[in-house]
């Protein structure tokens, strides 16, 4: 998955109009060799790119740290706006960017800069309409301590530029209210929610959820200090200090003032849930979800179970059951010294088999892989890339981490997981998180100048996970047997994702059997599977569901290229002209595929999408 902390506007990007006719493509650009200086993107893209200053601007205004991580300059000594009335504010504030967007759309006559003007326009209506969604509904609860941990984090890694890590102690003092101007966020976050109190319509968050949270605060406190240790900040005492007293007696605020409101039922009212899967680039009802979602879950039961014999054979187990396949291959542990060699030793792997079969063209620089950190598996506890700067890039690189725990809850115990040391569990994790997946995805939009328009305000996980889980599918028939049945199981829990997930928020299905079906049927751990309903329930309601969805659409439009163009069809090119449309939704890549690639290479279609 793509690291959900980093995309804090991801609800910035939805269904979009259908896409421009443009002229056939060029052949889309090498990658760049590692010493190689930026090439400027085109006319176009740079005329876009101006025009997504106005709509930056304001989410910069509002989340700088988002603007900061993203590579836009002069926001790294900024912080979250908690004042009163900051959703009125943001609204206003991006209805007038709005505004400016579609006066720019009328006078605007370049196609390719008119779809990415239609793109931003509607990532501000949709943020417009999450804002006020959101407010009739919902207590304004905020993880303060994740908020500061992920802005600190942004600053404190290898890859910033040591002039700008200096700047996370600024931001550090205005969360902490030691800089002027700056009162601490904590005490910003308790009046938004006490300002509502009075409302008893709205709805307090999950209890399961503020327990974890709370559960997290020191973990989250302890890797800031860790972050100020590797770097040498110094001067950081003072406010390391107040960090620690203020988040303090914010979780004593949050357990004397916020649990007695907690509700007990996990589920959004419908409208909400609605909004959410609208939000990651769902566009069909959830019960045709379900039932698409159900339909492939058995068919990949099926494939895993004729698999399962030659997989047994080749490993040397007894049993044959698919299951009982999973169970033995996860027992081929590797120990934690030995995690990153192995996963960089089938990164290298699947790259020469990625050139030798021509499936995509690939970077000249070497992909990133690392370990999680107790406090990164608390904010993101699930296999995730970190997208690189999409402005301003000066070479930084998406990096692949993995996370080897679910941290407790405060009445847990702790969780190791075993779905993703194992040596065969390697290649489809790889597959995703890195190349062919995400790192490659994002390393192509940086180099190959995508729009801000379509990598950033078009970003949502079905555009995004859709290609990861795509990208693991064509490597399975290269894959040995082992990593072929890994990758079959995480294709059948992506199937039920995409039903239960809806099933759980709709009171179609209990947590209880939700979690049985994972660690029995899907034969995920128990950790593995607490972090999944965990995700259903109040991490992220909705968004497991892009995958099995992003996925489908995907294979849809190859299928319909390929019956198109018969013996033409060519299928690294296919899968380069898809990287280099950016994030587009499915309904205008298939219209870019229509319009672009398949004229370009010979072909006709009846536009059937």
């Amino acid at each position: 998955m793509l690291k959900r902390a980093t995309a804090a506007f991801a609800t910035l990007a939805l269904c979009l109009p259908a896409a421009f006719a443009a002229p056939p493509p060029p052949p889309a650009r090498p990658f760049l060799k590692p010493d190689h200086p930026p090439v400027p993107p085109p006319a176009w893209v740079r005329k876009s790119n101006a025009d997504a200053q106005v709509l930056l601007k304001v989410l910069a205004e509002f989340r700088p740290e988002f603007a900061s991580r993203f590579g836009l300059p002069g926001y790294d000594d900024k912080v979250i706006d908690l004042k009163p009335g900051v959703d009125e504010r943001s609204r206003a504030a991006l209805t007038q960017a709005r505004d400016t967007l579609q006066q720019d759309l009328a006078r605007e006559t370049d196609p390719d800069v008119r779809e990415d003007l239609e793109i931003m326009i509607d990532a501000a209506n949709r943020y417009i309409e999450s804002s006020k969604l959101n407010e009739q509904y919902l207590l304004p609860y905020i993880d303060i301590a994740q908020t500061i941990f992920q802005g600190e984090f942004g600053l404190l890694q290898d890859q910033v530029a040591p002039e700008r890590r200096s700047h996370a102690l600024a931001r550090l003092n205005c969360y902490v209210g030691m800089a002027p101007g700056c009162t601490p966020v904590t005490k910003e976050a308790e009046a938004l929610f006490e300002a509502k109190l009075p409302d008893k319509k709205l709805l307090g968050p999950y209890r399961a959820e503020v327990e974890q949270n709370l559960a997290n605060t020191q973990r989250y406190v302890d890797g800031i200090r860790k972050l100020y240790a590797k770097y040498r900040i110094a001067g950081a005492d003072a406010a390391l200090a107040a960090l620690q007293k203020q988040l303090d007696d914010y979780d004593a605020w949050v357990k004397s003032t916020v649990l007695p409101h907690a509700r007990t039922d996990f589920r959004l009212p419908r409208a909400l849930y609605a909004n959410n899967l609208k939000q990651v680039g769902i566009d069909i009802p959830p019960e045709q979800l379900i039932k698409a979602a159900e339909l492939e879950y058995m068919e990949t039961q099926a494939q895993m179970q004729m698999l399962a014999p030659t997989v047994a054979k080749a490993e040397g187990f007894q049993a044959t059951d698919y299951r009982d396949v999973i169970r033995d291959l996860k027992k081929q542990q590797l120990d934690r010294n030995d995690i990153e060699p192995y996963y960089h030793q089938v990164i290298g792997e699947i790259e020469a088999i990625i050139r030798q079969h021509r499936l995509v063209s690939l970077p000249q620089r070497q992909m990133i892989m690392r370990l999680a950190s107790e406090a990164e598996s608390a904010a993101e506890p699930a296999p995730h890339m970190v997208p690189p700067p999409l402005i301003n890039n000066r070479g930084e690189r998406g990096q692949f981490v993995l996370p080897l725990g679910n941290p407790p809850s405060g009445q847990g115990r702790n969780e190791a997981y075993d779905d993703f040391t194992c040596k065969a569990c390697a290649w489809t994790l790889t597959a995703h998180e890195g190349r062919p997946g995400h790192e490659l995805q994002f390393s192509a939009m940086v180099e190959h100048g995508v729009s801000l328009a379509r990598s950033l305000f078009a970003f949502n996980s079905v555009n995004v996970e859709g290609w990861a889980l795509y990208a693991e599918w064509m490597m399975v028939p290269y894959e040995p047997p082992g990593g072929q049945m890994i990758a079959l199981q995480l294709r059948l829990l992506r199937a039920a994702r995409a039903f239960l997930d809806p099933m759980l928020n709709l009171g179609l299905i209990t947590r209880q059997r939700a979690h049985d079906i994972l660690v029995n049927d899907v034969g995920i751990s128990e950790a593995f599977a607490r972090e999944e309903l965990d995700r259903f329930t109040f991490r992220s309601p909705g968004q497991a569901t892009a995958y099995f969805y992003g996925y489908s659409r995907i294979l849809e439009l190859r299928a319909h290229t390929e019956i198109a163009l018969g013996d033409r069809f060519d299928l690294e090119r296919f899968n380069d002209f898809i990287l280099s449309q950016g994030l587009l939704p499915p309904d205008q890549l298939a219209e870019a595929v229509d319009t672009q690639f398949i004229p370009a290479q010979g072909g006709t279609t009846a536009k059937s999408h």
